[in-house]
């Protein structure tokens, strides 16, 4: 469930993205304007593309985007494991909940429910307020996080797309530098003449320089989008635990 917060953060967090990536390019054109390095990370003077039109800008304009993207979900993750410690549940070893006990507990939630905790403890009262039954509560709290769970999962779609066509754009530079490659050859008519080999030597770095570009950058990105979401999926099963210890435990029927 998101919200129109989360949308405000994510295009918050793409505009600074784009404006971190461009920075990012634009000192590294200054700091590197010719050699292997310029080369291989902007494609500097490049025999098949206009700078600063390149695979390697466009592929750094992604990774930015994909970044921003993880500063999203990072952001929200922090938020979720927050309301853990908003003790809106009792904790004491004594405390047990009658029905009567838990309108309160419900007011203590009401209006948040875009977070994990809350909306577990809003369904599971509401369940037990209709039931009567800790039963039907624990079953739906067990229902409710499966459902999370592949919310979660689905709020990384983004994120995994942008991994995957970092290095198929990378790919694609490699066939356009191959390409661009036989065709030089192709138009030559001097197969002996030296300047031909330096052409498609140059050819050739823009199809190597791409790939391995693309997939160190892709390697980077599965990193923090796996520690991320591992965190988020934390803070999901955490607040699953408080609510079976503190609600669903709790709860007394008499």
């Amino acid at each position: 469930m998101s919200g129109p917060g989360e949308l405000g953060s994510r295009l918050a967090a793409w505009g600074a993205a784009l404006v971190a990536a461009c920075g990012f390019v634009g000192g590294l054109s200054l700091l590197f304007t010719e050699g292997r390095a310029a080369a291989f990370l902007l494609d500097r003077n490049s025999p098949v593309f206009t700078y600063p039109f390149t695979i390697q800008n466009l592929m750094w304009l992604i990774f930015f985007g994909a970044l921003g993207e993880v500063a999203v979900r990072y952001r929200r993750t922090r938020l979720e494991w927050a309301q853990l410690d908003k003790r809106l549940l009792p904790e004491d070893e004594a405390t047990m909940l009658r029905l009567k006990d838990l309108g309160a507990v419900r007011a203590r939630v009401r209006g948040q429910e875009e977070f994990f905790l809350q909306r577990l403890v809003t369904r599971c009262v509401l369940q037990f307020q209709s039931s009567k039954s800790t039963d039907r509560a624990n079953s739906l709290l067990n229902s409710s996080l499966d459902l999370m769970q592949h919310e979660v999962d689905a709020r990384y779609s983004l994120l995994r797309y942008l991994v995957w066509v970092i290095p198929t754009i990378g790919f694609v530079g490699t066939v356009v530098g191959i390409a661009a490659a036989l065709n030089a050859a192709g138009a030559s008519d001097n197969f002996q003449d030296p300047a031909l080999l330096g052409e498609l030597t140059r050819n050739l770095g823009v199809a190597f320089y791409t790939t391995m570009l693309a997939l160190i950058q892709s390697a980077a990105l599965v990193l923090v989008q796996s520690i991320t979401q591992a965190r988020e999926e934390g803070a999901l099963n955490r607040a699953g635990q408080y609510c079976l210890d503190n609600l669903i435990n709790r709860l007394y029927d008499r």
